[in-house]
């Protein structure tokens, strides 16, 4: 059958035509029995993910049940509008208008617990807060820069980029699978690893056997029949429903102006490199799943999202916002691109970051369950990226030292975690992140092999139109 020609270039980027009055499947406008259920599935594999940094950051800073739970809704209501505008845009000046969830980034903890411990009691949340806004107007006035790189980013990169954020990704479900919390008794223990492999086996079931739209949703059947399963045996914590309140809209400011420390600042603006490195990666993984090729315009206008959320985080008690790689794995696994679908997700954040109540009941999946479903998820990522590099023309030999050399660095913090402890702090931060190791070592050897001192024979992404 022939191939459908390539459209020109617009406001959402090129693309692939689709046949004379097809919508792409990206701009589909699904009926509600599919686009609900399709939606629950991304808050489902997101939402541990969305309250992690609220929850370390304010054990850290001694906030009581009531704080965090401020700090969990402004996650989850920031996460909602970021979403929002990522999936339906703002003309040509913000959102991807892709299926990409953003979200506060698990990234950053590292760097708000450190200014936290260099911070005066009481102080501490607005050292972080002033510290993440400078790092949203870094992002605002950097991004637009990252879409003009997009040329040093062909498949050869971008493969490598993509495999590795599904395999640096993977220590968190497997965390997720012995129980969540290292400290707890019992974590690793049988129970919570058989909970993982039973929700892991009716996923798998699911595929092997469902049609249609239950083979689409086996990883929301899979997440509740795991909870469910999970409740005879005392393994669903019901208290978040009780201490939650109905409705809470986070108030601006309520833990303090926001103070600006150059060190902090320049902690966070750091970070916020690589969340952009993290971030980029995934709106061109997320082009190759939907078929949507990713210009430079495309990820600036994502980059720009990005910074707005984080520059507005701080408002409500956010903390930085980038890509979540799993809700990518949601794409990839369910092959449901609507953007729609995402955009209806987001909205049901921002109803749960204003109702707490409602956030409460799906914190009710337990970790073992998240960790079950998270393994297909992260897994179905470095698929995606070992099929882009299937096509990048592994049979040179030059290529093929890229992707070995590229990976290893990648996976040295995976492997050895203190390999860099040595390091600079600003060193550490960007090598302690396998992915933008990685991407960072890609990236270098692409030029030297193909840009420096040659024409380079390797091009821009192109997506095969299906």
């Amino acid at each position: 059958m022939a191939q459908p020609a390539m459209g020109p270039a617009t406001a959402d980027g090129p693309c692939t035509t689709p046949p004379e009055g097809a919508v792409h499947p990206v701009d589909e406008k699904l009926p509600a029995a599919r686009l609900v259920p399709a939606a629950l599935q991304h808050i489902a594999a997101m939402y541990a993910g969305v309250v992690t940094p609220p929850l370390i950051i304010g054990q850290a800073v001694g906030l009581d049940t009531a704080g965090q739970t401020r700090l969990i809704a402004a996650s989850l209501l920031i996460a909602g509008l970021a979403t929002v505008l990522q999936t339906l845009g703002v003309a040509n000046f913000a959102g991807n208008r892709l299926p990409f969830v953003n979200a506060a980034s698990s990234a950053g903890i590292a760097p708000m617990l450190a200014i936290a411990e260099t911070s005066a009691k009481g102080h501490q949340l607005p050292a972080i807060y002033g510290a993440v806004m400078v790092a949203g107007v870094f992002c605002l006035l950097v991004g637009p820069f990252f879409g003009r790189l997009l040329r040093f980013f062909p498949p050869l990169v971008t493969g490598v980029v993509i495999t590795l954020i599904g395999v640096t990704l993977m220590p968190v479900p497997v965390s997720w699978a012995q129980g969540g919390d290292k400290n707890a008794a019992d974590f690793g223990s049988m129970n919570h690893l058989a909970l993982a492999a039973f929700t892991l086996v009716v996923i798998l079931l699911f595929q092997r056997f469902a049609r249609g739209f239950l083979r689409q949703v086996a990883l929301l059947l899979g997440l509740l029949i795991g909870t469910l399963a999970a409740i005879p045996f005392g393994m669903a914590d019901f208290s978040a429903l009780k201490s939650a309140p109905v409705a809470a809209l986070p108030t601006p400011f309520s833990f303090g102006a926001p103070e600006f420390h150059p060190a902090a600042v320049l902690s966070l603006c750091i970070v916020m490199l690589v969340l952009m490195t993290e971030s980029s990666a995934g709106m061109l993984a997320i082009g190759e799943i939907c078929e949507r090729r990713t210009d430079g315009r495309t990820i600036a206008r994502g980059l720009r999202t990005d910074g707005i959320a984080t520059l507005l985080g701080p408002v409500f008690g956010g903390f930085p916002t980038s890509a979540f790689a799993q809700n990518v794995g949601v794409v990839s696994l369910t092959r449901v691109r609507s953007r729609f679908v995402v955009a209806v997700a987001g909205g049901a954040l921002l109803v749960l970051g204003a109702f707490p109540v409602l956030g409460a009941v799906v914190s009710l999946v337990p970790m073992p369950v998240l960790g079950g479903a998270g393994i297909v998820l992260f897994g179905s990522i470095a698929v995606s990226g070992i099929r882009t590099l299937s096509e990048a023309g592994l049979d040179d030999s030059s290529n093929i030292i890229l992707v070995a050399v590229a990976l290893g660095a990648g996976i040295i913090p995976l492997a050895a975690p203190t390999f860099y402890a040595g390091f600079p702090a600003w060193a550490q931060t960007v090598l302690g992140s396998g992915i933008s190791a990685g991407a960072l070592t890609a990236v270098l050897l692409n030029l030297f092999f193909h840009h420096l001192g040659t024409r380079s024979s390797v091009t821009a992404p192109v997506l095969k139109s299906s």
